[in-house]
């Protein structure tokens, strides 16, 4: 197993394992898989300015991780939004706290203090969504910020959307931006 920061050149295989999301389940609100080149913008322009982590065994990329903007507005520059992906066939074998811990030390060092998720919440768990997503983010020490009803509609269904949070700074009066 090896963490390291993605590269554009793994925009296909990210994009292997993200379309298992957009098609068969309501994580993202997603309805379409973007295309190839679509998805490869989207790394290129994360990399500007945020980590993008993938884990990997041999060439093959078993999930990923990154940070992206929070709101986007320069009060909020010490403050990000996460997003992890695993393999199908990779979940629930320990790779998401080794990714999601990963991210978490490269925020750090860049002085990030405020660590949000995004995460789908349904009224009652079904085939497309759970609340495995809410229970990571709790073992990882997210607590819940807020809640949004039936923002989200996929497969003909409402669904919620959740916000959490993670504080891994100290917040000083004062501090640069």
């Amino acid at each position: 197993m090896n963490i390291r920061s993605a590269v554009p050149g793994d925009a296909e295989q990210l994009l292997r394992i993200y379309a298992w999301y957009v098609e068969r389940t309501a994580v993202t609100f997603e309805y379409d898989v973007p295309s190839l080149s679509e998805f490869r913008r989207r790394v290129e322009n994360t990399l500007r300015h945020y980590p993008y982590l993938v884990l990997t065994e041999g060439d093959r990329i078993l999930g990923y991780a990154y940070a992206g903007p929070f709101v986007g507005r320069a009060a909020y520059s010490r403050s990000c939004e996460l997003t992890i992906y695993l393999d199908r066939d990779e979940r629930g074998r320990g790779y998401g706290p080794l990714l999601y811990g990963a991210l978490e030390e490269k925020l750090r060092a860049l002085g990030f203090l405020n660590l949000y998720a995004c995460i789908g919440d349904p009224d009652t768990e079904d085939e497309y969504l759970t609340r495995a997503s809410e229970r990571f983010h709790q073992r990882r020490g997210f607590v819940r910020a807020g809640t949004f009803h039936h923002c989200g509609y996929k497969f003909g269904r409402w669904y919620n959307m959740i916000w959490m949070e993670k504080i891994i700074g100290e917040h000083r009066e004062g501090a640069d931006s």
